[in-house]
């Protein structure tokens, strides 16, 4: 019986009309077989999984096409931090309705940040709920045999490094939800539309990956805060930190909000959905990952260093004084 033969449900229309496209992977099988096909040789896989949920991670009114490209970036950050390349991924939509005027724009800008990241759809599933609306997504990502760069690897004398800037997300879904970082940039357009993008469009630095596994001793990316994600690649590696808050990169409108004290170090260090990278990087180490993340094009910043111990991270302020930080990350639970 041919393909026009069959009688082809609701789903299997869905598929083949926004995601078979983008299944461009000979091990995709053209998504006409129940499972996919990664091939490794002299490589390891790298898997990792995020979901992003409706009124969670996202807010009900954003734009469908910052949603797909959020879904994938956040899985990409991953497969960055650990120094792998991105290999392909499955997805898993559970939505209240096959609306085209949503899923039309949902599919392309999935299939512009698939092809822009080397990363193809591999296949997935696809179901219908009363709930909120819910992506998930299931990225695999290549490293040579024994190279991913794992949270256990940092050592006392290791520096302490991040990527572009912190905070900007948590401010961007405060601008978004109308909070005090709304109010207070009434008049500047520019910054508003910056600080939301960063929260609905992650930037994840898969340019770095290469440059991690040759350097890093270990890393991570910042997903939930970076306070409470140091303390866990510290816990990992069983070592603690002391970071100097006054080098943490923060851009012009997190600058100028802290200063105007509309928002606290907290807010910035505290706030998840940055999706840059955090690692720790030998000493003698340091100057080539810079350059070599300069020459690549990402915005890397020394902020502290490891140090023996078994304690929580210690942020200093100006005077060497240790914050006393009531909250560390965004938690769910």
């Amino acid at each position: 019986m041919t393909q026009s033969d069959r009688q082809t449900s609701g789903e299997d229309s869905l598929i083949a009309r926004y995601f078979r496209p983008l299944a461009t992977d000979p091990g995709a099988f053209n998504l006409d077989d129940d499972a996919a096909s990664l091939k490794a040789i002299g490589e390891d896989i790298v898997v990792t999984t995020d979901a992003i949920v409706e009124g969670v991670h996202f807010l009900p009114n954003d734009p469908p096409e910052t949603l797909a490209r959020k879904a994938l970036r956040v899985n990409l950050s991953d497969i960055a931090a650990k120094g792998a390349v991105p290999a392909g991924f499955v997805l898993t939509l559970a939505l209240r309705g096959a609306e085209e005027a949503w899923l039309k724009p949902f599919a392309q800008a999935l299939g512009e940040d698939a092809a822009r990241y080397g990363c193809p759809l591999l296949g997935g599933d696809t179901v219908s709920t009363p709930g909120p609306l819910m992506i998930s997504i299931t990225a695999f990502g290549r490293v040579p045999e024994g190279r991913m760069v794992h949270r256990s690897g940092a050592h006392a004398g290791d520096r302490v490094v991040v990527t572009g800037t912190i905070g900007d997300a948590a401010l961007g879904l405060d601008v978004l939800t109308g909070g005090p970082v709304a109010a207070a940039l009434a008049g500047d357009d520019a910054a508003r539309e910056m600080l939301a993008s960063r929260y609905r469009v992650p930037q994840p630095r898969n340019a770095l990956a290469r440059i991690l596994r040759s350097h890093a001793s270990a890393a991570m990316d910042v997903s939930d805060g970076l306070a409470g994600d140091l303390a866990k690649l510290c816990a990992a590696s069983r070592v603690t930190a002391v970071i100097d808050v006054q080098s943490i990169p923060l851009s012009p409108a997190a600058s100028a909000l802290l200063a105007r004290k509309v928002i606290g170090i907290e807010t910035l260090v505290a706030g998840g959905d940055d999706y840059e990278i955090l690692c720790a990087v030998p000493g003698n180490r340091i100057d080539a990952f810079t350059r070599e993340a300069r020459q690549a094009g990402v915005a890397v910043t020394a902020i502290g260093g490891i140090i023996a111990g078994s304690s929580s991270p210690s942020f200093l302020d100006a005077q060497g004084r240790e914050l006393a930080l009531k909250r560390l990350s965004y938690s769910h639970f």
